[in-house]
């Protein structure tokens, strides 16, 4: 039956990702539950969590605790606790699985989001450092964009900017420019996209953060040509406050290149039909041709008999 299970869910998925800030052991939950399908894996606009199953879930995963006395079980059972806002109880059960089993890394990412969703971003950020010492591959390696995050609400509003928090600026130009090269704009994107997936899953609109790092993300569409997402990342951008001349230039600019593009391709299919027609016309052209001659060398031979 698991078998099955995750053969479905493979199905469905065409990439089923681990948690992020919220760190499981694995793809799934150590009793083999899973707590969200993501159906778009184009755009960062959160998970899809199984919300009505989260007390069952934990019942389970308390079960299989008191049996195995499996910390991962435990461990999972706090990542249930903190979707479901109870933050206080989820802080006690990870700071005491600190004491019975240290430097596990998802007790140390989780407890660094637990302090940063109660507002206590110092601790936070002591926290999610000390999980990317533990391992700094987890997360796509976007946790040092998680860390710089919290510098800047720990510093100040003024530090809300992509300079600050990315290290990049994408000039003021209709179009975004950069110097990264191929390698670094795909490590970037991939970081951008991973932490964002994230903080949507938790943070409503409005949110300054939220809003420019979308912003960012979709001047890295335009410099990769995806067009599309970067329209509707773009328009996520205003859903979460941001607006300003260069973005509406931008929007501008991508709604021109797809307009330009669904020309291109109408005027495509129409070319290829039109080609479809021509070559049903030159091979009927060709076969009446053909019967024609036939029809001539048929009436030759008659007369010569």
């Amino acid at each position: 039956m698991k078998k099955l299970k995750l053969i479905i869910l493979l199905f469905l998925l065409s990439t089923l990702n681990s948690f992020a800030c919220l760190n499981g052991e694995s793809k799934e939950l150590k009793n083999g539950d899973y707590l969200y399908m993501d159906h778009d894996n184009r755009l960062p606009f959160g998970h899809n969590f199984f919300d009505g199953q989260f007390e069952d879930i934990k019942f389970r995963l308390d079960s299989i605790y008191k049996k195995t006395k499996d910390i991962a079980c435990l461990s999972d059972k706090g990542l249930i606790l903190i979707l479901q806002k109870k933050y206080n109880q989820a802080l006690k059960l990870y700071l005491n699985i600190e004491k019975t089993n240290p430097n596990r890394y998802s007790t140390a990412s989780n407890i660094g989001t637990i302090y940063e969703l109660i507002g206590e971003n110092k601790k936070a950020l002591e926290w999610i450092n000390k999980s990317i010492k533990i391992n700094s591959k987890s997360h796509n390696e976007s946790e040092w964009l998680h860390s710089k995050i919290l510098e800047a609400k720990i510093k100040g509003e003024k530090f809300y900017t992509s300079e600050f928090i990315l290290g990049v600026n994408f000039g003021n130009e209709e179009i975004p420019i950069t110097k990264l090269n191929k390698t670094e704009i795909d490590k970037l994107y991939k970081s951008i996209f991973f932490q964002l997936n994230e903080r949507i899953s938790f943070i409503k609109p409005q949110e300054k953060i939220v809003a420019m790092l979308l912003f960012e993300l979709g001047n890295l569409s335009i410099i990769k040509k995806e067009f599309r997402n970067a329209k509707d990342i773009f328009e996520k951008s205003k859903e979460y406050g941001l607006d300003s001349d260069l973005l509406n230039k931008r929007m501008n600019f991508v709604n021109e290149k797809l307009k330009i593009k669904k020309v291109a391709t109408q005027t495509k299919v129409i070319k290829s039909k039109v080609d479809k027609i021509d070559l049903t016309k030159t091979i009927m052209l060709i076969l009446g041709i053909i019967s024609i001659i036939v029809l001539i060398i048929l009436t030759l031979k008659r007369r010569n008999k």
